[in-house]
């Protein structure tokens, strides 16, 4: 059985997010900083294998079955949706802030 490889697009609202999170991140632990990154990537390119393993974001402000939701480090959440063999990672939220704003 041949594995298919999904195609992965960060938008640059994600890339912003992260970016983001890692400058105030840097400012109190620059190696932190750097493993974090490391491991969202990492995490991130894990998708090109079956991204359909992780649930949908269930949530009432949100189109339902629309965003997957994936967890990294437990701080982490990175938000995407699958439309053929491309993943699209649309969100990377650090959970210890409010994400209402997804729908405004």
């Amino acid at each position: 059985m041949v594995q298919s490889n999904y195609k992965i697009i960060i938008s640059d609202k994600a890339r912003q997010m992260l970016a983001e999170h890692l400058r105030f991140l840097a400012q109190a632990d620059k190696k932190a900083a750097i493993k974090k990154k490391k491991d969202i990537i990492k995490a991130i390119r894990s998708l090109d294998h079956n991204p359909n393993r992780y649930p949908f974001l269930e949530e009432p402000y949100l189109p339902h079955n629309k965003y997957h939701k994936m967890f990294v480090n437990n701080w982490y959440l990175v938000l995407y949706q699958i439309q053929d063999d491309t993943v699209y990672v649309d969100y990377i939220v650090d959970c210890r802030q409010e994400y209402s704003w997804l729908v405004h």
